[in-house]
């Protein structure tokens, strides 16, 4: 859990890149309280997603609130139907419990309204996941969002399901995000 880099006799690093997968430690959590399933620092990840015009789609899942608009993932203007989603593959299997979106510093180009739908994959295939190969299920109807603001979703907004393992994000028609949170209860097998 610790990197250490030693430069013998002296020098700079312009850059350090390491490699690898997040591994969360759930023992050493409240399993008795819900858990951020999504988040990058419990081994949460980003999948795929259909467009990144603007900024970087893995940053939704960082734990800390945006800092600007570069600091979030924003689509292109949608003038065809459809809309942009996202699909996560979440730290740990578990049922969700709130879901959290937020839209700070996107003011005139924030999503109208968003939807989150999940799964529980066995053993996943990215490719299948970002096709319609993957069933997946409403975990959360339509939703309208406002400017610059965090949403929280519970209770009856989320529709119940068991255990699930990946979520898609999908907005309406385009937009920014700058935060996304999947918070639940792990799964008894998980932890």
């Amino acid at each position: 859990n610790y990197l250490r880099l030693n430069i013998f006799p002296d020098g700079g690093v312009a850059r350090l890149r390491v490699y690898g997968n997040p591994v969360c430690e759930w023992q050493r959590h409240d399993l008795s309280k819900p858990q951020e399933l999504s988040s990058v620092i419990n081994g949460g990840n980003v999948i795929g997603y259909n467009d990144a015009h603007y900024g970087d789609p893995w940053v939704i899942l960082a734990p800390s609130r945006g800092v600007n608009m570069g600091d979030g993932w924003e689509t292109r203007r949608r003038r065809e139907p459809g809309n942009d989603w996202i699909v996560i593959s979440l730290g740990a299997v578990g049922v969700v419990e709130r879901i959290e979106v937020d839209t700070a510093h996107f003011k005139g180009n924030y999503p109208d309204r968003c939807s989150v739908q999940a799964a529980l994959v066995e053993n996943p295939e990215n490719e299948d996941l970002l096709t319609d190969d993957c069933s997946w299920d409403n975990l959360m109807d339509e939703q309208k969002l406002a400017m610059d603001s965090v949403h929280s979703f519970e209770g009856d907004k989320i529709n119940k399901m068991g255990p699930v393992s990946h979520v898609r994000l999908n907005i309406f028609p385009d937009g920014g995000i700058s935060r996304f949170k999947v918070l639940g209860k792990l799964n008894k097998n998980e932890s």
